[in-house]
Protein backbone atom coordinates (compact mmCIF):
# COMPACT_ATOMS: atom_id res chain seq x y z
CA UNK A 1 0.00 0.00 0.00
CA UNK A 2 1.14 3.53 -0.62
CA UNK A 3 1.42 6.39 1.82
CA UNK A 4 -1.56 8.53 0.84
CA UNK A 5 -2.77 11.90 1.90
CA UNK A 6 -5.67 12.30 4.25
CA UNK A 7 -8.79 14.25 3.43
CA UNK A 8 -10.09 16.60 6.14
CA UNK A 9 -13.76 15.92 6.88
CA UNK A 10 -14.32 18.09 9.97
CA UNK A 11 -12.66 20.83 12.01
CA UNK A 12 -13.92 21.65 15.51
CA UNK A 13 -12.59 24.54 17.59
CA UNK A 14 -11.27 23.48 21.01
CA UNK A 15 -10.34 26.74 22.66
CA UNK A 16 -8.74 29.90 21.31
CA UNK A 17 -5.50 28.22 20.18
CA UNK A 18 -6.58 24.65 19.46
CA UNK A 19 -8.76 22.65 17.12
CA UNK A 20 -9.58 19.00 16.50
CA UNK A 21 -9.26 17.93 12.88
CA UNK A 22 -10.99 14.79 11.65
CA UNK A 23 -9.77 13.17 8.47
CA UNK A 24 -10.05 10.01 6.40
CA UNK A 25 -7.25 8.34 4.51
CA UNK A 26 -7.54 7.96 0.77
CA UNK A 27 -8.57 4.51 -0.39
CA UNK A 28 -5.60 2.19 -0.68
CA UNK A 29 -3.32 4.28 1.49
CA UNK A 30 -1.49 2.91 4.50
CA UNK A 31 -2.01 4.45 7.92
CA UNK A 32 1.04 6.27 9.24
CA UNK A 33 1.71 5.85 12.95
CA UNK A 34 4.12 7.16 15.54
CA UNK A 35 6.58 4.80 17.18
CA UNK A 36 6.76 6.70 20.51
CA UNK A 37 4.90 9.58 22.17
CA UNK A 38 6.06 13.08 21.29
CA UNK A 39 7.26 15.64 23.87
CA UNK A 40 3.80 16.99 24.68
CA UNK A 41 1.72 13.94 23.83
CA UNK A 42 -1.57 14.13 25.77
CA UNK A 43 -1.19 10.45 26.70
CA UNK A 44 1.91 11.30 28.75
CA UNK A 45 1.25 11.89 32.45
CA UNK A 46 3.76 14.72 32.42
CA UNK A 47 1.89 16.58 29.65
CA UNK A 48 -1.38 17.30 31.47
CA UNK A 49 -2.76 20.73 30.63
CA UNK A 50 -1.19 21.06 27.19
CA UNK A 51 -4.61 20.88 25.53
CA UNK A 52 -8.04 22.18 26.60
CA UNK A 53 -10.75 19.85 27.91
CA UNK A 54 -12.85 20.57 24.84
CA UNK A 55 -10.28 18.83 22.63
CA UNK A 56 -10.67 15.65 24.67
CA UNK A 57 -14.46 15.84 24.40
CA UNK A 58 -14.21 16.13 20.60
CA UNK A 59 -11.87 13.12 20.39
CA UNK A 60 -13.60 10.81 22.89
CA UNK A 61 -15.31 8.84 20.13
CA UNK A 62 -11.91 7.38 19.16
CA UNK A 63 -12.11 5.24 22.33
CA UNK A 64 -15.63 3.94 21.69
CA UNK A 65 -16.26 0.28 20.88
CA UNK A 66 -15.85 -0.47 17.17
CA UNK A 67 -14.82 3.12 16.38
CA UNK A 68 -13.78 3.71 12.80
CA UNK A 69 -11.92 6.82 13.95
CA UNK A 70 -8.46 6.99 15.46
CA UNK A 71 -6.62 9.46 17.68
CA UNK A 72 -4.03 11.27 15.58
CA UNK A 73 -0.72 12.71 16.70
CA UNK A 74 -1.04 16.46 17.04
CA UNK A 75 2.65 16.96 16.20
CA UNK A 76 2.40 15.13 12.87
CA UNK A 77 0.10 17.82 11.51
CA UNK A 78 -2.72 17.66 9.02
CA UNK A 79 -0.55 17.15 5.95
CA UNK A 80 1.32 14.12 7.30
CA UNK A 81 -1.28 12.76 9.67
CA UNK A 82 -0.26 9.78 11.80
CA UNK A 83 -1.90 7.75 14.54
CA UNK A 84 -0.68 8.66 18.03
CA UNK A 85 1.67 6.18 19.76
CA UNK A 86 0.03 6.71 23.15
CA UNK A 87 -3.36 5.94 21.63
CA UNK A 88 -2.02 2.78 20.00
CA UNK A 89 -0.64 1.59 23.34
CA UNK A 90 -3.57 2.50 25.61
CA UNK A 91 -6.61 3.78 23.74
CA UNK A 92 -7.14 1.68 20.65
CA UNK A 93 -8.20 -1.62 22.28
CA UNK A 94 -11.66 -1.58 20.75
CA UNK A 95 -11.02 0.41 17.57
CA UNK A 96 -12.31 -1.28 14.44
CA UNK A 97 -9.95 0.81 12.31
CA UNK A 98 -6.89 -0.28 14.30
CA UNK A 99 -8.03 -3.91 14.34
CA UNK A 100 -8.17 -3.91 10.56
CA UNK A 101 -4.76 -2.27 10.28
CA UNK A 102 -3.28 -4.86 12.64
CA UNK A 103 -4.82 -7.72 10.66
CA UNK A 104 -3.55 -6.28 7.38
CA UNK A 105 -0.07 -5.73 8.79
CA UNK A 106 -0.27 -1.96 8.36
CA UNK A 107 0.63 -1.42 12.01
CA UNK A 108 3.28 -3.34 13.92
CA UNK A 109 2.73 -2.76 17.64
CA UNK A 110 6.13 -4.26 18.42
CA UNK A 111 7.59 -1.06 16.93
CA UNK A 112 5.59 1.19 19.29
CA UNK A 113 6.86 2.02 22.78
CA UNK A 114 6.15 4.48 25.57
CA UNK A 115 9.60 6.00 25.00
CA UNK A 116 10.33 5.65 28.71
CA UNK A 117 7.39 7.84 29.70
CA UNK A 118 4.51 6.98 31.99
CA UNK A 119 1.25 7.09 30.02
CA UNK A 120 -2.42 7.22 30.94
CA UNK A 121 -3.89 3.73 30.81
CA UNK A 122 -7.21 4.81 29.27
CA UNK A 123 -8.79 7.61 27.30
CA UNK A 124 -11.15 8.34 30.20
CA UNK A 125 -8.26 8.79 32.66
CA UNK A 126 -6.47 11.11 30.22
CA UNK A 127 -9.59 13.18 29.53
CA UNK A 128 -10.50 13.54 33.22
CA UNK A 129 -6.94 14.58 34.11
CA UNK A 130 -7.24 17.29 31.46
CA UNK A 131 -10.47 18.78 32.78
CA UNK A 132 -13.32 16.68 31.37
CA UNK A 133 -15.83 15.95 34.12
CA UNK A 134 -16.03 12.27 35.09
CA UNK A 135 -19.81 12.37 34.56
CA UNK A 136 -19.64 14.04 31.13
CA UNK A 137 -21.86 11.98 28.78
CA UNK A 138 -19.16 11.98 26.10
CA UNK A 139 -17.01 9.69 28.27
CA UNK A 140 -19.73 7.09 28.97
CA UNK A 141 -18.97 4.99 25.91
CA UNK A 142 -15.18 5.16 26.21
CA UNK A 143 -13.65 1.70 26.49
CA UNK A 144 -10.43 0.60 28.14
CA UNK A 145 -8.33 -2.57 28.21
CA UNK A 146 -10.40 -3.83 31.15
CA UNK A 147 -13.72 -3.54 29.30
Amino acid sequence: MSQGKARIVDVKPAGPDHQVISFVSEAGSQRRYCKKPCADCPWRLDAVGEFPAEAFKHSAHTAYDMSENTFACHSAGKDKSATCAGYLLHGSYHSLAIRFDLMLGNIDLSEVSDGGHELFTSYRAMAEANGVSADDPVLRACRSADD
